[in-house]
């Protein structure tokens, strides 16, 4: 993309509404719009962030044998008056009427109607195990709706729900989520802990939250420095393997590691003084094993392998996709602007032309964006006609990881700068080796094959 054409409204002072550094600089950045209270509209920048997001989540759902599926926003409120949720959720659920009086609600959660498409369709334990999962848009009317996406009131979310025939295979279910968002959270470039939490209005005594540590955390954690050192870095695992999936649990899960509401302090006694630490927690996703809570009050059976039916053993799972955005931006980025990742960047490369009209750096960085863009990259070329301090503010201010900036001067010895955002490290290099160097660190992320040199 030329930057020239493309709709980008950054703005240079910081808005006095923006309490947090992620809602000030995705304001700042031209990501979002605010429409009303805690609604946001999604401008390109921010938009194409969420959907690298989202294709993440799905690359890791997929991976981990779940089926993506589409719920409609809206519901009727008799799914809910079935499971005895509708009058108990309280004033955070949009209830509304149609023309026909019929009463339904926008959507905060999905439990009810996914196991109503269950019990529609699925009849026999043969037919188990089965998880299906959508991303959709949700709405929870906060009573104080701040600090941008972090605590909107509309909101992307990833849900996900398994439907077993027995707790035990319930439970690998549960597991087989946690090491599903250890990937999908490592490759958008956070540590998201698994803490043990408090199961709210969705129910169930089983569940852990994943928290990204966060000066601006609304949840306040306990936990054993130790569990920082844990990653799950490249290991491959089978997802079929019960043994493999609760060796992960018990690997992350061992450690303490609590939010507030469910800390208790004689055990965090018995951790060592020295690896005692309390901080501030950003929630991104939350599983949730709860048994027939669902199926029994709303009647999803199969007939077992007896013949007798049974209600099935359920559970459900969610990543905050929207407001992952925020927690990125909140973990990592710096005075000048955000640092995104390489897994979620908007764009894999920024080009700064410093003589925007100049025959040789305007044929150089030409040639340079085309062949980023055979080689599977996404770059964005900035073409203005402004001066280069303009040009290097936007692009520490959007946080493009990496950035080449071509000049007369550098051209004349074949040389283009090389600049990591994160570290600022800048090396001089020809346009080919850049390009060379760029596809090596995207190879992994992309999926690339690497070219011959």
């Amino acid at each position: 993309m030329r930057l020239s054409r493309y709709f980008l409204p950054v703005l240079k002072e910081d808005p006095k509404e923006a309490q947090i550094v992620s809602h000030r600089l995705m304001l700042r950045a031209g990501m979002i719009k605010q429409q009303a209270a805690g609604i946001y509209s999604w401008l390109p920048l921010g938009y194409k962030v969420l959907k690298r997001i989202e294709r993440i989540v799905h690359e890791e759902q997929g991976r981990a044998g779940h089926i993506p599926l589409l719920m409609p926003t809206l519901q009727p409120a008799d799914l809910w008056r079935e499971s005895g949720r509708y009058d108990d959720y309280g004033e955070e659920m949009l209830r509304v009427r149609d023309r026909h009086k019929r009463d339904l609600l926008y959507g905060p959660t999905n439990e009810e109607m996914i196991t109503d498409i269950f019990r529609s369709h699925v009849n026999s334990y043969k037919d188990l195990p089965l998880t299906l999962y959508h991303v959709q848009w949700k709405f929870r009317d906060e009573i104080r709706p701040r600090f941008g996406v972090m605590r909107g009131r509309e909101f992307l979310m990833k849900d996900g729900y398994n439907f077993d025939l027995t707790r035990d295979a319930a439970l690998h279910a549960y597991n087989r989520h946690l090491v599903s968002y250890l990937r999908t959270y490592e490759r958008m470039g956070l540590q998201a802990i698994p803490m043990r939490a408090d199961g709210g209005p969705i129910g169930g005594d089983y569940t852990h939250e994943f928290l990204v540590l966060a000066d601006t955390g609304e949840s306040e954690v306990f936990y054993d420095s130790q569990i920082t050192d844990l990653t799950f870095g490249d290991r491959q695992i089978d997802y079929d393997s019960v043994e493999q999936c609760q060796a992960v649990l018990e690997e992350f899960t061992s450690r303490y590691a609590r939010t507030d509401e469910t800390h208790d302090e004689a055990v965090f006694a018995q951790v060592p003084e020295e690896r005692r630490r309390t901080a501030r927690g950003i929630e991104v996703g939350q599983i949730f094993y709860f048994g027939t809570k669902y199926s029994e009050a709303m009647g999803a059976t199969v007939v077992g392998p007896d013949g007798a039916r049974v209600p099935v053993e359920m559970g459900s799972h969610g990543i905050g996709v929207s407001r992952l955005l925020g927690a990125i931006i909140e973990a990592s980025h710096d005075d000048r602007g955000i640092i995104w990742p390489e897994g979620v960047t908007p764009f894999h490369v920024g080009i700064v032309n410093l003589k925007q009209g100049d025959n040789s750096t305007d044929s150089a960085c030409d040639a340079i964006y085309a062949e980023l863009q055979a080689r599977g990259m996404d770059p964005l070329y900035d073409d203005r006609d402004d001066r280069a301090g303009a040009k290097f503010a936007t692009m520490d201010l959007i946080g493009l990881p990496w950035r080449i900036t071509v000049g007369p001067r550098g051209l004349a010895a074949n040389k283009v700068e090389l600049t990591s955002r994160r570290t600022g490290e800048t090396e001089e290099m020809s346009p080919k080796d850049a390009i060379a160097r760029l596809e090596q660190i995207y190879a992994p992320v992309l999926g690339l094959t690497v070219q011959d040199k």
